[in-house]
């Protein structure tokens, strides 16, 4: 038997040997098939030729037809093979319908805690079999870097988002509010804070956040220069020095925890404008059914959550990104 022949086998080949010897004839091969009688006397007689060896015996008639000891054993290798092939299809349909597959994304402290629990729980529910791979970074350009070199299928960010490959969804806003001990006399304020309130007050800053630098600019255009004391990208610790009367801090309310007694949030009014928060992809990367999938449970999420973190009345959003488009 020449090696070279094999070559010459095709998946096809070996799904007609399959079929012959299920039907027991070529008639009734070419019927489970869905090709014509000839078809299947053609593959056959390739995949012998292919071979160099008979594989059925062919009484002629309406005797049914019969397997040669070589063709027996080609047939046990040609079961497993079109099963493995039917079975590959079959995966790759579900990848395509987003049943299946491993989804990467890109979140942040406050998404994790307040957004992705309720998220995650509703996703996995619809597609249980797909796998879902969370990185998590106190740097929004490190995601957004992660985005862009293909090893994110999806971040969640803010909004404007920096020059770059980018598209994206704006999901909700997030008002800013300022933290402080429960014991500071601003603890007992009614109503929203003014931008001079404060102006020469300790602050605890984030080191890598968008919304913050956009924030901190915005104030400063304002005539009010702030006074950082520390920076530090970690929730609880920024809410644990300020429950310990260290300083205060000027945070979006997702990332307030709302249970802890030692500190008190203090709405901003219309003097900060909110967080907004999105979810991003790469705009030359088509979209899996997956990702299309968790985009659409981030929006019912962050829709059902938007009243509870609802901004003051009159609170600056600032205006829609002309930029981000809805996902296709």
């Amino acid at each position: 038997m020449e090696r070279d022949g094999w070559l010459q086998v095709e998946v096809r080949h070996l799904a007609a040997l399959r079929a012959v010897a299920e039907a027991g004839s070529f008639g009734g091969a070419a019927t489970l098939l869905g090709y014509t009688q000839s078809a299947v006397s053609q593959q056959i007689a390739t995949l012998e030729r292919a071979t160099g060896v008979r594989l059925i015996d062919r009484p002629g008639g309406p005797r049914r037809i019969s397997m040669t000891e070589a063709g027996r054993v080609l047939l046990r290798h040609a079961e497993r093979i079109t099963a493995d092939m039917e079975a590959a299809w079959a995966d790759l349909a579900a990848l395509a319908d987003g049943a299946t597959g491993t989804l990467r994304v890109g979140t942040y402290q406050s998404v994790g805690a307040r957004i992705l629990p309720d998220l995650m729980r509703r996703f996995l529910q619809e597609r249980p079999g797909v796998t879902v791979e969370l990185t998590e970074s106190g740097n929004d350009a490190e995601l957004l870097a992660l985005l862009e070199r293909g090893e994110l299928d999806l971040s969640f960010t803010v909004l404007p988002m920096p020059d770059g490959p980018y598209e994206g969804v704006e999901l909700m806003t997030d008002p800013y509010v300022l933290m402080v001990a429960a014991s500071d006399p601003l603890a007992g304020r009614d109503g929203p804070l003014a931008l001079t309130d404060l102006a020469g007050r300790p602050l605890i800053g984030f080191r890598h956040c968008l919304s913050g630098e956009f924030v901190d600019a915005h104030i400063r255009r304002h005539g009010v220069d702030l006074d950082i004391v520390f920076r530090s990208d970690d929730n609880g610790t920024v809410q644990g020095l300020v429950g310990a009367g260290m300083a205060s801090a000027l945070v979006p309310l997702l990332a307030a925890d709302p249970g802890d007694d030692r500190v008190a949030v203090l709405p901003m009014g219309d003097t900060v404008p909110s967080r907004r928060i999105a979810v991003a992809w790469h705009r030359d990367r088509a979209l899996s059914a997956a990702a299309e999938a968790f985009i659409a449970s981030a929006a019912r999420v962050c829709d059902e959550l938007q009243p509870a973190v609802a901004a003051p009345s009159g609170t600056v959003q600032g205006p829609p990104d002309p930029l981000v488009p809805s996902p296709r």
